[in-house]
């Protein structure tokens, strides 16, 4: 037995079975034993162990032991409403199938809103068909929500008072490395400034190979799930920010690296500033403590002094060379300046007042987590949507296999529903490759279960003694062993708990078989009828609208800048934005099916051509937040032209990149994204001092280096796909 043990502990899972196997024990023996041997309350008993196992063995939540208490403690109450509605909904067949329809959808989808929701749907998705069939006894609806409370109650204090899982590596522990990462490349951009000067020496771009693993390890579908920072909290908001702030520096960093036209001491300063700000949020990150990021005000002040020197240097009329330099020089302080505030908030820190605005790149941490809860869920109301799509699935599935079920009057007809909730998978392909080992297992915990209720017969307090073991050995080697084994002691464990209720039968095993296979088809049925592909279908048409809308977003924010439109307040970035969650929720959908393991070799880079698309909403929120169009006059009519007309190039350069994504056919040839010495609007740089604004001339210099990195991102996709 020493043997098989240590195998187990030396699984990548197995500590973490071991425990989960001691929870299931702990939490679902004592109290099925006494309300059933002691009280004698065989209604309330069931509940009782059937309300903890699937909190333990499907509700895999994220975090230490407190965080998940107070997540099942607010579960509860849909718990007990699920019951509620099962019970009252028992008397007829369509009633409960319409009712399993709203409860499939509504738990489903609210897993939009993070992996908490996600964690605890499939519990309270058993918890209505537990009771939703016949025999119908309302009069039982008192015993069943007590049973189901005393089963939460037991899953979370022995959740408690069990020995620790290791905690997962925090997200912040990523963007941490990857932020020291990024303070790398702008020093080495610095000393490229300071005087080197020779175009890309070697430790520029290793800084830059460096940046590029580091935030690569940041991607929410390289982080383990305990990790992602994938729900709707404010700390959860704060930490994708400072990363999409993060990929901006390394793009507006590439700028530097390229641009370079000379040694320039005040802009190798302010990277110097930059550098030492992304240190100090480096700490902060590691430590979690935000008073570990320093002040800002040696940064901000670096970059006003810059500003103020940049508006001098025009009355010497520098070339386009400089107003290039100067302008990516100073995104990337801005850029910095974003990361460390978005930090700070991920740490627990309030806001700065001055930085409240409702379309300012803060505007998500003024905004209550209900609200923000709302939105994440509206993006998702299109057909477009993987989430949609699965909730759809799902609830149109188990109402079918509850009608089959009962229309069919299948003894035990809650396993048909619970086959079809655990095996079908986003895709048919995955839900064909679940089905036969689970098929396999059933049969050999069938198999082994007629064995035991032979040799056993009816002797309830056999049963009794071999319940603990069966859970324990089995949720430990059967869920690290696969899937098949799994089903083999989920069968033999439903043997030992209604063995002890009343003598189950030879005929009962085989029972299960059917109402597995029944409910297995009726999955496949529906993953191959609906969105069969999984995400793997709709991950090209995702990422390729996402810079379809990026393409908009840059001549809106061109137009805005420009008061082509007028500025009334909206966000003109939002489709972009939307688009950009979507795809965000399809790419990670996409990692954990079987397509993204087959396809890895022929893939296009996801990442980059998303890059592209990041750089138009994270840029284009800055610019519109440095140059207000209330804060400066129209530019001259020619000055609007030529950004109007460099914008609508970019934009020509983003939609490419979606043709050469999604679909076949020449998406046409691919630009040289490094400008020319006087392209687009710096042309006005060479005219004599004077003859255009000084607000003007910086204003196009900032809008030329943002559409520039977002062209050069655009052709990289291109190169890369």
């Amino acid at each position: 037995m020493i043997r098989p043990v240590e195998w187990l502990l030396r699984q990548p899972d197995g500590p973490q079975a071991v425990r989960r196997a001691v929870w299931v024990v702990l939490a679902g023996c004592p109290g099925f034993y006494v309300l059933n041997y002691v009280l004698h309350e065989q209604a309330m008993a069931m509940f009782a162990v059937f309300g903890a196992l699937p909190l333990v063995l499907f509700c895999k939540l994220p975090g230490p032991p407190l965080l998940r208490a107070r997540t099942l403690l607010l579960t509860l109450p849909a718990g007990l409403l699920a019951v509620t509605a099962g019970t009252l909904l028992a008397a007829h067949d369509w009633a409960a199938a319409l009712g399993l329809f709203a409860v499939g959808f509504v738990v489903s989808f609210l897993g939009a809103g993070g992996p908490r929701p996600t964690a605890v749907a499939a519990a309270l998705q058993l918890y209505y068909v537990l009771p939703c069939f016949p025999p119908y006894v309302p009069g039982q609806l008192g015993d069943r929500l007590a049973g189901l409370t005393i089963g939460f109650l037991l899953t979370i204090a022995v959740d408690l008072l069990l020995w620790r899982d290791p905690l997962p590596v925090p997200y912040r522990t990523f963007l941490a490395d990857a932020t020291d990462a990024v303070a790398g490349y702008c020093a080495a951009a610095a000393r490229l400034l300071d005087g080197a000067g020779d175009g890309d020496p070697p430790a520029v771009r290793e800084a830059a190979l460096r940046t590029d693993r580091a935030l690569e390890a940041t991607l929410l579908s390289r982080v383990p799930p305990d990790s992602r920072p994938a729900s709707v909290s404010l700390r959860d908001r704060g930490l994708n920010h400072t990363r999409a702030a993060l990929g901006h520096l390394r793009t507006r960093l590439d700028g530097v690296a390229v641009d370079a036209h000379e040694p320039d001491p005040r802009a190798a300063h302010l990277l110097q500033l930059s550098a030492a700000a992304l240190r100090r949020t480096t700490e902060a990150l590691r430590s979690g403590s935000p008073a570990r990021t320093g002040p800002a005000d040696e940064l901000a002040d670096g970059t006003v002094a810059f500003d103020e020197e940049r508006a001098r240097r025009l009355g010497d009329a520098p070339s386009p060379e400089q107003l290039r330099q100067d302008a990516t020089v100073r995104a990337v302080a801005e850029g910095v300046l974003v990361a460390r505030q978005s930090a700070r908030i991920a740490l627990g820190d309030r806001l700065d007042p001055r930085r409240r605005r409702p379309t300012g790149p803060f505007a998500y941490a003024t905004v209550p987590s209900a609200v923000w809860w709302w939105r994440r869920l509206s993006v998702h109301l299109t057909p477009r949507s993987v989430l949609l799509r699965n909730a759809l699935r799902i609830a149109v599935a188990l109402a079918c296999a509850r009608v089959v079920a009962g229309e069919l009057s299948l003894p035990h007809g809650f396993w048909v529903l619970l086959a079809t909730l655990s095996l079908m998978r986003t895709s048919a392909a995955d839900t064909r490759a679940a089905l036969l080992p689970a098929f396999a297992g059933t049969a050999l915990g069938a198999l082994v279960s007629v064995g035991m209720l032979e040799a056993v017969g009816e002797r309830p307090p056999v049963y009794a003694v071999l319940t603990p073991f069966v859970f324990l050995l089995g949720f430990s080697f059967g869920t690290v062993a696969g899937p098949m084994w799994s089903q083999a002691v989920m069968t033999l464990a439903f043997m030992v708990l209604f063995g002890q209720v009343s003598y189950p039968g030879w005929d009962l095993p085989a029972f299960r078989f059917v109402d597995i296979i029944v409910g297995g088809l009726i999955g496949a049925a529906a993953g191959l009828l609906a969105w069969p592909r999984g995400a793997y279908g709709q991950l090209r048409d995702d990422v390729g609208e996402f810079l379809v809308r990026a393409a908009t977003g840059c001549r809106a924010v061109a137009e805005r800048l420009c008061h082509v439109v007028r500025d009334d307040g909206s966000d003109v970035l939002l489709p972009a934005r939307r688009a950009m969650l979507l795809a965000q929720a399809t790419h990670l959908e996409y990692t954990g099916e079987r397509a993204a393991r087959q396809h890895r070799s022929t893939d296009p880079s996801w990442g980059t051509y998303m890059l592209a698309g990041y750089d138009v909403v994270t840029g284009g929120a800055l610019l519109l937040g440095r140059h207000r169009s209330g804060d400066h006059a129209p530019p001259a009519p020619e000055a609007t032209a030529e950004l109007t007309a460099l914008a609508e190039r970019v934009a020509g350069e983003c939609v490419r990149a979606a043709r050469a994504l999604s679909g076949p056919g020449s998406p046409g040839p691919a630009s040289d994204p490094n400008p020319a010495r006087a392209s687009g609007p710096l042309r006005l740089a060479d005219r004599p001092p004077g003859r255009t604004p000084a607000a003007d001339v910086l204003l196009m210099a900032d809008a030329e280096a943002w559409l520039t990195a977002v062209a050069r991102d655009a052709v990289r996709a291109r190169g890369a796909g």
